[in-house]
């Protein structure tokens, strides 16, 4: 029961504080329905994120229906803000570069001092 209490304050505490960090901080020459793409795809990052899948532009489309260049649009200033890390790493087929991103560990660390002990 303890495990499950603690997987739904990480659950709660991430989703606090992505909302937080995206709707206080707005971009400049944002809008507000790009902010809430934002938050929403944070929120489908993280379930990636918890199920092992690798966060590449490709399973990002497949997973969210998106195309490719409405994934770039929506994922781009989420690592401007810091709240994505962007990496290289050989496609699916060993040629050429994807873009490989990951939750950036300084959230995880900072959402550790939301949880209860």
């Amino acid at each position: 029961m303890t495990r499950a209490l603690n997987a739904q304050w990480h659950n709660l505490a991430f989703s606090a504080f992505i909302f937080r960090e995206i709707l206080d901080n707005p971009l400049e020459d944002e809008t507000p329905q790009s902010r809430l793409k934002q938050i929403g795809m944070m929120s489908i990052l993280y379930i990636m994120h918890q199920g092992h899948q690798a966060l590449t532009i490709s399973n990002i489309t497949e997973t969210t229906k998106l195309t490719r260049t409405g994934v770039a649009e929506t994922v781009d200033p989420l690592v401007k803000r810091g709240l994505l890390t962007e990496t290289f790493v050989k496609n699916s087929m060993g040629r050429g570069k994807a873009r490989q991103f990951e939750i950036a560990p300084e959230i995880f660390e900072k959402i550790r001092n939301f949880q209860p002990t």
